[in-house]
């Protein structure tokens, strides 16, 4: 039988990136109703602009900085360029041309950087202490800390602060928001901010959680979705429940060797079950 604990430790710090993604994506929807596939594109092209200062002798702390900020320049110019010409189509349209565009960074990212093995090293790797009787680095601890405090921040602003209720207004209907004096378009706006931010964030963690790669990093989206669709793009205590899930199981799954190989599906197992249970339909008992 083999020990999970480490696996469960470091599953928690891999499900912290996923919340960070997943509140990011539930956020961009609830305020311009777009369905951002490419918001592990966004903090892959983080990450490596990240990479490619150290590599160059930067300092690590501007590194960093660079690459969130470039991530959320990315993700605002889409938003304020591309967005606005596909507000009047339907969802799936919007969904797909951010799709588009993550495999345009991919390419791009491949095209300056390649596909070969790197690591984005963290000074917090570090420094580490003991819990549970494993070795936690503090990368994963920061990255945990991170979610938990995210999420608290994002919901507290969307509920009392007066942007987060204009998100709200926006979420629930547009066109009846913008006539009561809602500027759909800088709201709109703030949402991809408060979206690349945490896409940038997310993926300089997930780099230096996992390994720096175009592909893996821009994937990694999958599960973040997966986890919005579990809190139905709205609830984000759901969104985070669904993100820890994921992560966690991925990581327990990885030492079983029959199903570790296969533990990639498991978001898309979590999305289908969440579907299927928002699906269900009351069963009738006639006396």
């Amino acid at each position: 039988m083999p020990d999970f604990t480490p696996f469960l430790v470091s599953g928690l710090a891999l499900a912290a990136t996923y919340v960070l993604s997943a509140v990011g994506i539930v956020v961009l929807y609830r305020a311009s109703g777009v369905v951002n596939f490419a918001q592990g594109a966004v903090g892959a092209l983080a990450a490596f602009i990240s990479w490619s200062i150290v590599e160059r002798g930067g300092p690590e702390s501007l590194s960093w900085l660079a690459g969130v900020t470039v991530a959320t320049l990315v993700s605002l110019a889409y938003g304020r360029l591309i967005a606005p010409r596909l507000v009047s189509t339907d969802p799936i349209t919007r969904a797909v041309a951010t799709l588009s565009f993550a495999l345009i960074l991919l390419g791009f990212m491949g095209y300056l950087w390649g596909e070969g093995p790197r690591r984005l090293r963290l000074p917090t790797d570090t420094m580490s202490f003991e819990l549970l009787g494993v070795r936690v680095t503090l990368t994963r601890a920061i990255a945990f800390g991170l979610g938990v405090s995210v999420t608290a921040i994002v919901m507290l602003f969307l509920a009392h602060s007066r942007m987060g209720l204009q998100m709200r207004a926006l979420a629930s209907n547009r066109e009846l928001s913008a006539m009561l004096g809602v500027r759909v378009f800088r709201i709109d706006g703030w949402a991809w901010v408060i979206s690349g931010v945490l896409a940038g964030v997310s993926g300089v963690l997930l780099a230096d959680l996992q390994r720096l790669s175009g592909q893996t990093l821009t994937f990694a989206v999958i599960p973040a979705i997966a986890a919005a669709v579990i809190g139905r793009f709205a609830s984000l205590p759901a969104t985070v429940a669904g993100a820890l899930a994921i992560g966690v199981c991925e990581a327990l799954l990885t030492p079983v060797p029959v199903i570790g190989p296969f533990r990639s599906a498991t978001p898309f197992i979590f999305a289908v079950g969440a579907m299927l249970w928002m699906q269900r339909k009351p069963v009738f008992v006639y006396r």
